[in-house]
């Protein structure tokens, strides 16, 4: 059934199933086994990359001049809208077999590149087709409210998200097109302010969605409080969250998912991992894959939250795995290696996992194996003949 069956000492499991016939058995002499990691927030649904705009950022340009040039999420909403569904398929596939030989084996995949009802259902459509076909799990959100689309308000989008675009996902939900998991909203100044993402938020929850948001990264927004006050699963970015609401994160059990490759390529202010872990608050980290931060890899993620944002190594990894699954809601199945969860894991060439962590962007030569739900799903043949160091 895919699901663990014992965990322990190697004598112990060697007696236990002296008697059982196994299809293969993996000699991990030397090696770790880890859990599959989790990946608690990515944009992998998209066309037309954004190189241009990396030269600006680098020249100073801040995020939100992009923006307001008609650029950033708006150069992309243009080409995924123009994009065929199959194009986005394609990519999308290729950009999830990446993330999967870097070790993650549950990814959280948003819409939000359409910001109209047709583009954003294409992209749920595509996040659905994906689940069917691949190896790798997906946790799917709509995030319809990711900008405010050119010539509407923000009240005139909320109003068509809330009139048109849940009850449309309702109905699909309904019929077992299209099963999204989580909802999704940019609460940010010149975005989604807090009465409309208020609105958004408890639309999706009347209708069985998760609450995962995105809150307090450019400007600090009362996010956290508002997450904790409807319930949210979890919020993502909080660069510039207030310590009232890291309390009421902490209070909510609402885990904060930290992002540190986008604090790190737009050169902002880390987000407070150290004083959100001292409070008592669920700490998972996403690799925030877009086109405006082009990370594939979680053990990259673990390092820069370890050396930008102050983390131990237990705890990135922690923040990477059950804690990620939690964010997703999926922590009774996935994150950790206990019996009767699902059998997601890695096994690593080398005799500390920490070198997962320790080699930045050396994945590589150190995932030897990646598992799905019991079966081997990527084989990296070059372990066999190269060492890790």
């Amino acid at each position: 059934d895919g699901c663990i069956k014992a965990v322990g000492q190697a004598d112990v499991i060697r007696n236990q199933f002296s008697e059982a016939t196994f299809e293969r058995i993996i000699d991990c002499s030397g090696k770790c086994v880890l859990p599959g990691l989790v990946d608690a927030h990515t944009h992998p649904v998209w066309a037309g990359d954004r190189v241009h705009e990396f030269a600006m950022k680098l020249a100073g340009a801040s995020y939100m001049e992009i923006h307001q040039a008609g650029g950033g999420i708006h150069f992309t909403v243009a080409h995924t809208r123009e994009a065929p569904e199959q194009e986005l398929l394609a990519s999308f596939q290729r950009r999830l077999e990446r993330m999967l030989r870097a070790g993650s084996t549950l990814v959280e995949c948003k819409s939000g590149y359409g910001l109209d009802l047709e583009t954003e259902l294409k992209m749920l459509r595509v996040i659905e087709c994906a689940k069917k076909s691949m190896g790798i799990g997906i946790s799917s959100t709509y995030c319809g409210a990711h900008a405010v689309p050119k010539g509407k308000t923000a009240t005139e989008a909320t109003d068509d998200i809330v009139n048109n675009h849940i009850p449309k996902l309702k109905e699909l939900k309904l019929c077992g097109e299209i099963h999204v998991d989580n909802i999704d909203v940019f609460c940010e100044k010149g975005v989604f302010d807090l009465e409309s993402t208020r609105r958004i938020l408890q639309a999706g929850k009347d209708i069985g969605l998760q609450i995962n948001f995105h809150g307090d990264e450019l400007h600090p927004m009362k996010s956290a409080e508002l997450g904790a006050e409807l319930g949210a699963r979890a919020i993502s970015h909080l660069e510039e969250v207030t310590d009232e609401g890291i309390v009421a994160m902490a209070r909510a059990k609402c885990a904060a998912v930290l992002l540190p490759t986008t604090a790190y390529m737009l050169r902002l202010k880390q987000p407070q991992a150290r004083k959100m872990l001292d409070e008592g608050v669920i700490v998972a980290l996403g690799s925030d894959f877009n086109p405006n931060a082009y990370c594939f890899s979680m053990p990259m993620v673990m390092h820069l939250a370890c050396v930008n944002m102050k983390m131990s190594m237990n705890e990135a990894l922690a923040a990477a795995t059950i804690n990620a699954a939690y964010a997703l809601g999926k922590s009774d199945t996935h994150g950790s290696l206990e019996v009767g969860k699902q059998g997601d894991l890695l096994i690593i060439n080398s005799s500390r996992w920490e070198h997962l962590i320790y080699q930045f962007g050396g994945h590589e030569a150190l995932i030897n194996y990646v598992i799905v739900k019991g079966k081997v799903i990527y084989e990296n043949e070059r372990c066999e003949t190269m060492s890790s160091y």
